[in-house]
């Protein structure tokens, strides 16, 4: 199985190195020296990483064959793509892969069911859940544990327990000038 490990950014420097949006929770794994990655577009790889290092938070590859900046920025927005064997889990407990959470049911703690999840979009802050609702329009729930209060992959669905207004139209809004009109 294929994962999006990295997207390559911008060159740094001369001498061929990239900086990279890292795409794993696994990045000492995945992006290690030595590592060979396939690519999209494919026509720009596969590229095998020559050197890693972390330079003011950002980390930075070179890879065989890529001497300068050119070259490096010839690469950018390049997606790195590793092999990863189906039946390989995360580390850690509370961790999955997108293709172990795709086409799972999404539930209510009460069972009332919301979706199937058709995608994991990645942001900065948090992922989010894309789920299809049974009448085809999309909603997206944070994958954080406050909302996703259990996800069991033998029974293949999420549990969910959505504040209100995140999946259906009941929102409180709470503002100071209902207060102020009532004294």
């Amino acid at each position: 199985m294929q994962l999006v490990v990295a997207r390559i950014g911008r060159a740094h420097g001369i001498k061929g190195e990239v900086t990279v949006e890292v795409r794993t929770d696994e990045p000492e794994l995945r992006l290690a020296p030595g590592a060979v990655l396939t690519t999209d577009p494919a026509s720009a790889g596969p590229l095998t990483i020559e050197t890693g290092r972390v330079h003011s938070g950002r980390l930075l590859l070179r890879f065989e064959g890529v001497r300068d900046r050119t070259a490096a920025e010839a690469l950018r927005n390049t997606l790195l793509i590793a092999e990863v064997d189906p039946d390989e889990l995360p580390e850690e407990e509370d961790e999955y892969y997108d293709h172990q959470l795709i086409d799972l049911d999404v539930v209510t703690a009460d069972g009332t069911e919301v979706g199937r999840i058709t995608e994991i979009s990645h942001l900065p802050t948090q992922d989010l859940f894309v789920v299809e609702r049974p009448d085809g329009s999309e909603v997206y729930v944070p994958f954080v544990s406050e909302i996703v209060t259990e996800v069991d992959l033998e029974e293949q669905r999420a549990v969910i327990d959505p504040p209100p207004g995140l999946i259906d139209d009941r929102a409180e809004i709470a503002s100071s000038r209902d207060e102020d009109a009532g004294a």
